[in-house]
């Protein structure tokens, strides 16, 4: 539908390898984990939600498209993720921090999973939208606040659809952990 995001056109964005492991935060029923997963068809993609019913929803799409490398975890991503530390390459947030209450646990939590290097997706909600949730909106300039304090490179910005915009953020190696950028 024109004006709504597209996740094969917005994973290009990402310079994807085949063998990455990636994590999707708030991954409802897989309309970002499944495209990812096929890209990534060496690697894996966890698919993170605080509800059931989507994930078992994920599992039965993975098996009919015959997507073998995703695995549900059932989770509260403002807690924790149950990933290992630095165990992954990338992390998608997309269409999730409107929803949470504590942006910057979500944030840091993701920025724990990843590898040096790695990099988390955040897409959401313009402020001014007319479709989509009225409450709780997030603005991308909060975002990259929070992502400066957690010490977050800021590597692109751009607008997802005429409704969401979106950021790409890197964790940076110890040599420089005091960069910032705008």
């Amino acid at each position: 539908m024109e004006g709504f995001l597209n996740p094969n056109e917005i994973l290009k964005k990402l310079e994807l390898r085949e063998n990455m492991i990636a994590a999707d935060f708030g991954s409802g029923s897989g309309g970002w984990a499944l495209p990812l997963a096929k890209k990534l068809e060496e690697g894996r993609v966890y698919a993170i939600d605080i509800l059931e019913e989507p994930l078992s929803a994920l599992r039965s799409k993975a098996r009919f498209e015959k997507v073998f490398n995703v695995e549900t975890i059932k989770s509260d991503i403002e807690r924790t993720s149950k990933l290992f530390d630095e165990s992954c390459d990338l992390v998608l947030m997309t269409n999730l921090l409107f929803e949470v209450e504590d942006k910057n646990k979500v944030l840091e939590e993701g920025k724990r999973v990843l590898k040096t290097g790695g990099k988390i997706l955040v897409l959401d909600w313009k402020p001014d939208a007319l479709l989509g949730p009225k409450e709780e909106r997030v603005s991308i300039k909060e975002i990259k606040k929070i992502a400066r304090e957690l010490n977050l490179k800021i590597e692109k910005e751009f607008d997802a659809s005429i409704y969401h915009w979106g950021l790409i953020l890197v964790k940076p190696g110890s040599e420089n952990l005091t960069a910032h950028s705008p």
